[in-house]
C-alpha cells in the first residue's frame, strides 16, 4: 500500500473508550485507511512518534468562534489544543443562518463575543464565505434567537401562525446542513419563548435526530429551573437535549439527568474546567427587566439621569459585592480598562462602582464583556463530577473578543489533558477520546469525525502526553497550550512544530458530512 500519511509507532487512542495500543495510522485522500502493524506500507509523508499518543482531532462543542474562525490565531490557539472541529451558532445568536436582518440582528447584539460580520443570511452563504479560509472544520446551529428576530423583531410573543412559519425556518436550515439548534434563554429576543414554542420548533429536530441545544434559562442557583424547561421540551417533543456550559451544584443536577436517562430520554450537556464564567458584562449584574431590552433601548434607558436612582433597591450593593470578582475582558473604546477589576477600572474613571457599570454598558451599547468568578454553588469538586458523567462532552465556550478575555479560549482542551487526565486522573487517556472527540461527533453528525478507525476522516492530533498543558491564565489569558506540536486535518499537516502550515484543508461541515 503507498499512502499519503503514515503515522509510526504512536500509542493510538482511537475514540472507542478501549485499551489504547501502539500501532501505524495510514492515511489516503483525508481518510484513514489502515490501523495496525503496517511494516509494508509506504507514504508521501511519514512521521516517526514513538513515545506521543495519537488522538482523533478534538471537537468543541461549544465555540464562539462564528465570525473570527478565519483569522489565523483563532486557528493557531484551538490547533495548539488539538481542537480539529468547533461547534457554532451557540446561544441562540450569531449572524449566519438567520436571515439578513436576524443575522444584522446577531452580530450587533453579540459583537463582544463572537466578533463582527456582514450577515450570511443562510447556511449556504455562510460556508461559502469560509470556503478556503480555514485550517480547522466547523459546524454550525441554527440561532433561534437570531431567527425569531427575522421573524417578529423582539416582540415578546408570536401567534400560533409566526411559530408555524420559524418552524418552516428550522426545517429548511435542517435541510441545509445545520447540526441542530441553538437557544439563549438569558438573552433576547430568546427569553420571551416559552416551552410551547420550543416544543413546536423541536419537532423537526427530532425528525431528523438532531439535538435542541440549549443556553438555560437557569444556572447555578436557578438550575433547576433552568433543567426543568429542558426536560419538559425534552419530554414533549421527543428531541435529544443538550446543556450548553453546564455548571453549578453537580450532585442535584447529575440526580436530576440521571432520572431524565432512565425515563428514556436523550440527555447531554457539555462543560469548561474553569470556575469562572464570561458574557456581557449586563449579564451577572442587571435586572431582568433591563436584560429584556433591546441594546438600543438599553442605551437610552441607562443614558438617563436618573438611571441610577431607578435601579431596584440594593443594587448598588449588588455591584459593591463583585468588585473584586469581576474582570473587564472587551471594552470598545477603552482598551485600557481592559483586564481591569471593576474596582480598579472605577479608580481609574474616578467614579463610584455602579455608576461606572451602567456608563460602561450605555457606552458600548452592551457590548462591554467581562470575567466573573462562580458563586459557591460550584466547586472545583462540581466541575469534576460533571466532566466525569456519561453525558458530559467538551466544551470551551471559547471567546477570542476582547483584549483581556476568559483562559478557556486558550486553554480548555490542554487543561483537561493536563489536569484531569495526567495530573487527576478523572480520566484515563481513552476517556479524554470519548468525551473531547467520539462523543461530540457522534452528536453533531460529523460523519465519523472522533475515531481513528479505516473509513473515518483523518482528522488526527499527535500529543506529548508528559508536557501537554494550558499556559493561558486569567493574568495572561492568550498564552498558547503547549505538548500538541502537530495536526492534521483530512489528513494534511496544518500544524508543524507547534507552528500553523499555509495548508487549508479545513471545511465548514453539514450533517453526517
Amino acid at each position: 500500500m503507498i499512502a499519503d500519511l503514515l503515522v509510526r509507532g504512536a500509542t493510538v487512542i482511537d475514540g472507542s473508550g478501549g485499551v489504547p495500543v501502539p500501532a501505524d495510522v495510514a492515511v489516503a485522500d483525508g481518510v484513514i485507511v489502515a490501523v495496525g502493524k503496517l511494516a509494508a506500507v509506504t507514504a508521501a509523508e511519514i512521521v516517526s512518534a514513538p513515545g506521543a499518543v495519537l488522538l482523533p482531532g478534538f471537537i468543541d462543542a461549544h465555540s464562539h468562534t462564528d465570525a473570527v474562525i478565519g483569522q489565523a490565531h483563532v486557528q493557531h490557539a484551538l490547533l495548539r489544543q488539538g481542537v480539529t472541529t468547533v461547534v457554532t451558532g451557540q446561544d441562540g445568536v450569531s449572524h449566519a443562518g438567520a436571515g439578513a436582518d436576524g443575522g444584522a440582528w446577531g452580530s450587533r447584539y453579540f459583537a463582544g463575543i463572537n466578533g463582527t460580520s456582514e450577515p450570511a443570511g443562510t447556511l449556504a452563504e455562510y460556508r461559502a464565505t469560509l470556503a478556503g479560509e480555514l485550517r480547522l472544520n466547523t459546524a454550525h446551529l441554527l440561532p433561534h434567537g437570531s431567527m425569531r428576530y427575522q421573524r417578529a423583531g423582539l416582540r415578546e410573543r408570536l401567534d400560533a401562525g409566526e411559530v408555524a412559519a420559524l418552524r418552516d425556518d428550522v426545517e429548511a436550515g435542517l435541510a441545509d446542513g445545520a447540526v441542530g439548534l441553538s437557544t439563549g434563554l438569558h438573552y433576547i429576543p430568546g427569553v420571551h419563548a416559552d416551552v410551547d414554542e420550543f416544543v413546536v420548533l423541536a419537532g423537526p429536530l427530532a425528525a431528523a435526530g438532531r439535538p435542541y441545544v440549549t443556553h438555560m434559562r437557569g444556572y447555578e442557583a436557578e438550575s433547576a429551573v433552568g433543567l426543568g424547561e429542558v426536560l419538559a421540551i425534552a419530554r414533549r417533543s421527543g428531541v435529544g437535549a443538550h446543556i450548553s456550559h453546564l455548571h453549578g451544584p453537580a450532585q442535584e443536577l447529575l440526580a436530576t439527568i440521571d432520572r431524565a436517562a432512565g425515563d428514556g430520554l436523550d440527555l447531554t450537556f457539555d462543560s469548561y474546567p474553569y470556575l469562572s464564567g464570561f458574557s456581557l458584562l449586563s449579564v451577572p449584574l442587571l435586572p431582568w427587566d433591563l436584560l429584556r431590552l433591546a441594546p438600543e433601548d438599553l442605551v437610552e434607558r441607562l443614558s438617563q439621569p436618573d438611571a441610577l436612582a431607578c435601579m431596584p433597591p440594593g443594587w448598588g450593593d449588588t455591584v459593591a459585592q463583585e468588585l473584586d470578582r469581576i474582570t473587564l475582558a472587551g471594552v470598545p473604546g477603552r482598551p485600557d480598562l481592559e483586564g481591569l477589576t471593576l474596582r480598579a477600572a472605577a479608580e481609574v474613571l474616578d467614579r463610584d462602582a455602579p455608576t461606572m457599570v451602567l456608563d460602561l454598558i450605555a457606552d458600548t451599547a452592551g457590548a462591554v464583556t467581562a470575567v466573573f468568578q462562580q458563586p459557591s454553588t460550584s466547586t472545583e469538586g462540581d466541575v469534576r463530577a460533571l466532566l466525569r458523567h456519561r453525558g458530559h462532552m467538551g466544551g470551551s465556550d471559547g471567546i477570542f473578543v476582547g483584549g483581556h478575555p476568559h483562559p478557556r479560549a486558550w486553554g480548555t482542551f490542554a487543561r483537561y489533558l493536563a489536569r484531569h487526565v495526567r495530573d487527576l486522573g478523572d480520566w484515563s487517556w481513552a476517556e479524554a477520546a470519548v468525551h473531547l472527540a467520539a462523543r461530540p461527533g457522534a452528536r453533531f453528525g460529523l460523519g465519523g469525525r472522533g475515531h481513528i478507525r479505516p473509513g473515518a476522516p483523518a482528522d488526527l492530533v499527535l500529543i506529548d502526553p508528559r508536557t501537554v498543558t494550558d499556559t493561558a491564565t486569567y493574568a495572561e489569558p492568550q498564552r498558547l497550550a503547549t505538548g500538541i506540536s502537530d495536526v492534521w486535518v483530512g489528513g494534511v499537516r496544518v500544524l508543524r512544530d507547534g507552528e500553523l502550515t499555509r495548508a487549508r484543508p479545513g471545511a465548514p461541515l453539514t450533517w453526517q458530512d
